[in-house]
């Protein structure tokens, strides 16, 4: 078996995924694995730098997707195809060198981890990304249970067994830290170098992050319904014990304020159950969360 599957989501990264292959061949040398380049709809020549890197390297595959799905469909995508022991996935950016790979690696191997994060002393990402960063920190500690202190990264380890059930899932918007602990606890942090970005810009925004906060929260948890069911319990115990009150004249007639606040509960309730009937029926509509064009390898 091969020691590990290195996968990589490209998306306007033809001024870096060459160089970036070529230093990861450098730096693994001593290694038997295998890169997996998934081309996310990219609007430069990515295709084509990939593609002719699938024909020059034996041990690369190159899957081209048929549009722009997303960062984490293009990684579901590319884990469906890993044969080693481990899939470690990588940006195309260069943030992460390839030389820190072998710390992943030699971690999980080291612990017996099933999956193994990167976090760093010095994170070089925009301000905006940070502090979207921490905000999904604080919402997957206590809606996936994760350790306070793990820093879920995107440069992570994972072992081939939770890839092999991580990738059966068929959301059309797959969160792949959600997924993975929800078949795991057995994870581990690993210390590595974080570079500023050596080409372009981040695609990270605002729109991004809203998405990505709604997938947690409706995807993987069922604590908002919890809340508004006990809401509505207390909207009911708040208008039962006004109406005893006004009825022993002990307070004046607050009609209109009762109702729009009842009103607002509602379709508060309403809107968040069908976020949830939403997401079931993009499931079962069969919407698939990426699409292939082609496969070279």
């Amino acid at each position: 078996m091969l020691d590990f599957s290195i996968v990589i989501p490209v998306y306007n990264g033809a001024k870096t995924i060459e160089r970036l292959v070529i230093d990861i061949e450098k730096e693994l040398d001593s290694y038997n694995f295998e890169i997996i380049l998934v081309n996310d709809g990219s609007k430069d020549d990515s295709s084509n730098i990939c593609l002719a890197l699938s024909k020059e390297k034996a041990n690369l595959k190159f899957i081209n997707l048929r549009k722009n799905f997303g960062e984490f469909n293009a990684v579901i995508c590319g884990l469906s195809f890993v044969e080693a022991k481990y899939g470690i996935i990588i940006d195309d950016d260069f943030q992460n060198p390839p030389s820190e790979i072998l710390k992943l690696y030699q971690k999980a191997e080291t612990d017996k981890l099933d999956v193994v994060y990167s976090y760093y002393d010095s994170k070089k990402h925009h301000w905006f990304r940070n502090l979207g960063s921490r905000a999904v920190n604080f919402l997957t500690t206590y809606l996936l249970k994760k350790p306070k202190d793990l820093y879920l990264s995107s440069f992570k380890l994972i072992h081939k067994d939770i890839i092999s059930e991580i990738v059966k899932s068929r959301s059309p918007h797959p969160y792949i830290d959600g997924l993975i602990f929800q078949v795991t606890n057995n994870v581990g942090s690993q210390k590595v170098i974080h570079n500023s970005r050596d080409e372009g810009q981040s695609n990270y925004s605002l729109k991004k992050l809203i998405s990505l906060t709604l997938t947690i929260i409706f995807g993987y948890s069922l604590l908002p319904l919890r809340l508004t069911f006990f809401a509505g319990i207390l909207s009911i115990i708040f208008a039962l014990i006004y109406m005893l009150l006004y009825a022993f004249s002990i307070i004046p007639e607050w009609g209109s304020p009762i109702v729009i606040f009842m009103c607002g509960v509602l379709m508060c309730s309403v809107s968040l159950v069908g976020e949830y009937i939403g997401n079931t029926f993009l499931m079962i509509s069969g919407k698939p969360p990426y699409i292939i064009e082609s496969v070279n390898k």
